[in-house]
């Protein structure tokens, strides 16, 4: 049997937003449930993002190692932001964030991964990328502040990835998901098989 998640929407019979913030705010809704009662679901409304697993000729991924004050930890992560724009491409913020973040281009983009990072409390929606083809970006670096001004870089080998996510020293989801993903792909039908970096993203619905 083929399983996969489908589209379903209970009814709300009322809505607030007690909270909006810079980029995201948190929305309670009163659900009605199969049995006609009522409850209320507090969640985090968010734009969506985009992650990169760059991978160079070498088989290493480019990772980032930065301050994450809610969970009180420096956690290495990939190269990762938000849709800033409704309807934004992915595709494009997602060459954006590689150039921001690691001054990085990639010739060879394909979709590895959608997820939801969190869906009993929010609504964010992550599509990672797999680039290759990585060259140096032109130009200037682009100039960042408040945690990323602190932010290290490094390249590692996906095998020393998989290996830290399943000893329980690696943390970050995007890092996670995206490593087991590829590591997945090569072990399965090849990154040939992958969908390609437009392919349709119900979640985020964007314009070629």
């Amino acid at each position: 049997m083929r399983i996969q998640d489908t589209p379903e929407e209970w009814p709300v019979t009322a809505t607030a937003t007690p909270f909006t913030g810079n980029k995201t705010s948190v929305r309670t809704d009163e659900v009605e449930m199969p049995d006609g009662s009522r409850v209320n679901r507090d969640y985090q409304v968010h734009p969506g993002s985009v992650a990169i697993l760059a991978l160079d000729e070498d088989g290493r991924v480019i990772v980032l190692r930065q301050y994450r004050h809610p969970v009180r930890r420096r956690l290495w992560e990939i190269p990762a932001g938000l849709l800033d724009i409704p309807g934004e491409n992915p595709l494009h913020a997602a060459q954006r964030e590689l150039y921001e973040e690691a001054h990085v281009k990639a010739e060879d983009w394909r979709v590895l991964v959608d997820i939801y990072t969190s869906p009993g409390g929010s609504d964010e929606a992550v599509r990672i990328f797999l680039a290759r083809e990585i060259s140096a970006a032109e130009g200037e670096r682009f100039e960042v502040s408040e945690e990323e001004a602190d932010m290290e870089l490094a390249r590692v080998s996906l095998e020393e990835l998989v290996r830290g996510v399943l000893a329980g020293e690696l943390h970050n989801t995007c890092l996670a998901v995206g490593a087991l993903a590829l590591q997945a792909a090569l072990s399965g039908d090849g990154i040939d098989a992958l969908r390609p970096a437009d392919a349709p993203w119900p979640a985020r619905p964007f314009a070629a």
